[in-house]
């Protein structure tokens, strides 16, 4: 089974900016898929996992605000259908509302778990390639780069061990990349990025259930990538199910009622727009975990406490015998912002971020100038 690519990357490839030759780096760039490209396999096969294709990007899925304003789809843990990694209409997308978590956007959610797998495969099959430079985009312009560092062992191990071995290092960095790129995503739109032209994003910056939702995401990617008898879509849908049992799933009526309660706090609605006043800047740099924003007058939820979810980190890799450096290339108009963010007026020492040194001080920075709005807003 074939799937052809839109003109635009027979543009590309034709005119030669693809990027798609031979080197000892990897191009996450759609361009890069080729000019068709196959389905992704259901069955498992050596440095593989099993429903994923390093070739195949994950679909784009627009997210929703948490608000009781128009247009808003609320959704029960009996709405959820069946995941699909590629195009397919079986998946119901929306708010959901858990007793432990609050507010699920369930888009987020399973964009993130499918980046995950994504990153994780493509990973997996340049690590095959023994590959030490990795590089991808993810929607965005910005340039990821990790540089990998292998295990001084790595040729003495037998196939089979490597197999093992790279199998949970792309796991691993996997769910963290993910993580970096939709955490970075937030921070562009924080800072004015617009995938559309005509649409500003700011007010989804950090809405107060963005941050926990790809959270999860990763988190049931990391499970669905460790099952043997799935398929990747499969795992994620019956993954996604457990978590939000076990988090307290709450019917659609109710994630409307939860919203209604914070309405004129959380949120307010100006002519036709809705005014996100809830951040959650919470990544999980201060304490390695992620606490959900949760209201606290929900009846039906008495007695429950959120539940912080632990963040991704490369931490994990030594185990393994290997370490990464992640960087990334702003590449967008707003980047002289970001930078004058970080370092007032003296000029940038690097025009790549590292994720793990300059998205702490970015979130305070996000944090002030948030508290500005607040002032500002509440002196008109």
């Amino acid at each position: 089974m074939v799937r052809v690519l839109p003109m635009t990357l027979v543009l590309l490839s034709v005119l030669g900016l693809s990027g798609c030759h031979e080197t000892r780096t990897f191009v996450g760039a759609i361009a890069c898929q080729g000019l068709a490209r196959p389905a992704a396999s259901n069955s498992p096969g050596r440095w593989s996992f099993r429903g994923l294709d390093a070739r195949v990007r994950p679909r784009l899925r627009p997210g929703s605000y948490a608000s009781a304003t128009h247009g808003i789809h609320f959704v029960g843990p009996d709405d959820l259908g069946m995941h699909r990694y590629w195009l397919n209409g079986e998946e119901t997308n929306g708010i959901l509302y858990t007793c432990a978590a609050g507010h699920i956007d369930l888009a987020h959610v399973r964009k993130a778990a499918d980046w995950t797998g994504y990153l994780a495969a493509v990973t997996l099959d340049r690590l095959h390639g023994g590959q030490t430079t990795l590089q991808f985009r993810l929607p965005e312009p910005s340039w990821y780069t990790v540089e990998l560092t292998y295990p001084r062992n790595w040729d003495w191990l037998s196939p089979a061990e490597q197999e093992r071995v790279a199998r949970e290092v792309s796991r691993q960095l996997g769910q963290y990349l993910a993580y970096t790129g939709l955490t970075w995503h937030e921070i562009l739109t924080w800072f004015g990025f617009r995938p559309e032209a005509y649409k500003s994003e700011f007010q989804s910056a950090f809405s107060w259930e963005d941050s926990y939702s790809n959270l999860l995401g990763t988190c049931l990617a990391g499970e669905a990538l460790q099952d043997q008898e799935r398929t990747f879509s499969e795992a994620i849908t019956v993954s996604l199910r457990n978590h939000l049992e076990s988090l307290g799933a709450q019917p659609a009526v109710v994630a409307r009622q939860a919203s209604e309660t914070v309405r004129g706090d959380w949120y307010s609605k100006r002519w036709f727009f809705t005014v996100i006043n809830k951040r959650n800047f919470d990544i999980g740099q201060d304490d390695g975990r992620v606490t959900p924003s949760v209201p606290q007058s929900i009846s039906v939820c008495d007695g429950a406490e959120a539940r912080p979810l632990p963040a991704p980190t490369l931490d994990g890799l030594a185990q393994y015998g290997f370490s990464a450096a992640v960087t990334i290339e702003p590449r967008v108009w707003e980047q002289g912002r970001i930078f004058k963010a970080l370092y007032g007026n003296a000029k940038p020492t690097a025009r790549k971020l590292d994720p793990r040194v300059h998205f702490t001080p970015l979130i305070e920075y996000m944090k002030q100038d948030s508290s500005a709005i607040a002032t500002r807003q509440a002196n008109h």
